[in-house]
């Protein structure tokens, strides 16, 4: 069964890798789409009237910089449960991409905040002086992240750490 379960994620992570890069190509021809999703999805209190294209570009780069973040972990992530399908639980490969994945999940947790603030200067950055905007949000959904992010590498180097066990172990024998 954990087989099963470890294909379908390794699956599910090839088809958001897949996803996600489509999404950035299709959003960069397409920027006046990008730019209503940010409009509709970024809290700001700017003129949005007055952002330019390349400022839309700008943001677009950005996001695409902090979901690259994401989606290398979704990568190192499809590693490690394609190697979990075919029954390689105990191996220091797959503790080095699970440990890959939580360091980019971390750092994705941080680079949100990071990611908005950037976004806020950019598209107020043509606003005159005193309307310029920072936006500075860190929230529980970031700590919660960088929390499992911490407990995926103790998993992590638990798993090479029970190799090292067992391989102790089999030279006793």
């Amino acid at each position: 069964m954990a087989r099963t379960f470890s294909l379908i994620v390794a699956w599910g992570c090839t088809v958001v890798l897949a996803a996600g890069l489509c999404a950035a190509l299709y959003f960069s021809i397409d920027i006046e789409s990008f730019a209503d999703l940010a409009t509709d999805n970024l809290d700001l209190r700017i003129q949005w009237s007055t952002v330019t294209l390349a400022q839309w570009y700008g943001l677009w780069f950005l996001t695409c910089l902090h979901l690259g973040l994401g989606m290398g972990g979704v990568f190192f992530l499809r590693r490690a449960f394609s190697k979990f399908a075919r029954g390689e639980f105990f191996n220091e490969s797959n503790s080095r991409d699970l440990r890959l994945f939580s360091v980019l999940l971390f750092a994705q947790a941080f680079a949100k905040p990071v990611h908005h603030a950037l976004s806020s200067v950019l598209l107020s950055w043509n606003h005159p002086a005193g309307q310029k905007v920072l936006s500075i949000s860190l929230g529980s959904d970031e700590l919660k992240v960088a929390m499992l992010a911490m407990i995926l590498w103790v998993i992590s180097d638990m798993l090479v750490r029970g190799r090292e066990l067992e391989h102790e172990n089999q030279q006793f024998v």
